[in-house]
């Protein structure tokens, strides 16, 4: 069998192991176990909050686990040494059964979860951290976390350190995980420190060397040599100072003070310029658009006035054609009196006609 396989197996193997003691010892608190191949057979080593009820009376119950897993497991001569767990309230598999059957039996999950992580405070604990998943209060699944103190969740104290426990709560609703992750009060954490306050501080004191500075600094013929070093000559005497290379150099200096000056002076003309100039195009741009506004308004004006025109001219000529129409009524009523008139005329003259007849 290659070498993966057998890890794979025995990983799957102590796991079948811990959940077998965790159904049969649920009531005496099992806190975990260690499981050890030696050549003598297969040491396992039981924590529990109540070793009495695991060992059993005259140790029938002990005999009997023992037995199931020789021929559940197939282990060679099992050994089942049993440790009492002493603060059941910092073993995080311990807590998260306790917390399982306090849900089970009916508490509020909020009221389960600080009541808890306050006792494992309280029992000395550096930090710990209680996680539920599932469907806590309704229909949803979701996740409440309580955690105090300081936790780890990453790298090698999280795997080293953290004391990690699962727990499941069978409800009616659904089944809620439970993970307890708890620091013991004992642990060294990577960052932690202290300052020694009697430390003697004179081994870490490094002592002063008898030789001056000049001495260390020279050093001696032989290091020299060995060195490959060549060695240099201390000037004793002074150099001279030759006054007209002095005045030479403050001319020099003074002369290139001024150039910068010219220059500096050049550009903030410049800028000036350069401001003036922008300052007028922009007023130039300001003027147009301003202008643009005018002739737009300008326009805008023009046809309101047109448009008033044209409605007095539509106007004048609805009037006139009313006063046409008014004239040409007139007319024809005085055409029809004027007939009536004549028709009458003659109708009296056809009377008279008649009548000198007679």
């Amino acid at each position: 069998m290659a070498d993966e396989l057998e890890f794979i197996e025995e990983g799957l193997q102590r796991s079948q192991i811990d959940e077998f003691f965790a159904q049969e010892l649920g009531r005496a608190g099992y806190g975990g176990m260690e499981v050890a191949h030696t050549p003598m057979g297969t040491q396992i080593v039981l924590k529990a909050e109540k070793p009495g009820m695991v060992i059993g009376k005259g140790g029938k119950n002990i005999r009997k686990i023992t037995r199931q897993l020789q021929d559940r497991f197939d282990l060679d001569d099992p050994q089942i040494d049993v440790q009492e767990v002493d603060e059941p309230d910092l073993n995080a598999r311990i807590v998260a059964d306790r917390l399982a059957n306090a849900l089970e039996r009916g508490w509020y999950f909020r009221k389960a979860g600080h009541t808890t992580i306050d006792r494992i405070m309280d029992a000395g604990a550096l930090g710990a951290e209680i996680v539920l998943s599932g469907k806590v209060t309704g229909a949803r699944s979701r996740v409440e976390k309580f955690s105090r103190g300081y936790i780890k969740h990453n790298g090698e104290p999280a795997e080293t350190i953290v004391d990690e426990g699962q727990g499941v709560s069978v409800m009616k609703l659904g089944t809620i995980g439970v993970t307890v992750k708890i620091i013991p009060p004992d642990a060294e954490l990577p960052d932690d420190f202290r300052v020694a306050e009697e430390a003697d501080i004179e081994d870490l004191v490094v002592a002063e060397a008898d030789e001056g500075v000049d001495e260390l600094l020279e050093g001696t013929d032989e290091e020299a040599a060995e060195a490959g070093a060549e060695e240099v000559e201390t000037p004793t005497d002074e150099p001279e100072i030759d006054e007209e290379l002095l005045e030479e150099e403050l001319d020099v200096e003074e002369a290139a003070e001024e150039a910068v000056e010219e220059t500096e002076e050049a550009e903030a003309e410049a800028d000036e310029e350069t401001d003036e100039a922008a300052e007028a195009e922009s007023a130039e741009s300001a003027a147009d658009e301003d202008e643009d506004e005018l002739s737009e308004d300008a326009e805008a004006e023009a046809e309101a006035l047109l448009e008033e025109m044209e409605a007095a001219a539509d106007a004048a000529d609805a009037a006139d054609a009313a006063d046409a129409a008014d004239a040409a009524d007139a007319a024809d009523a005085a055409d029809a009196a004027d007939a009536a008139d004549a028709e009458d005329a003659a109708d009296a003259e056809d009377a008279a006609d008649e009548e000198g007849d007679a």
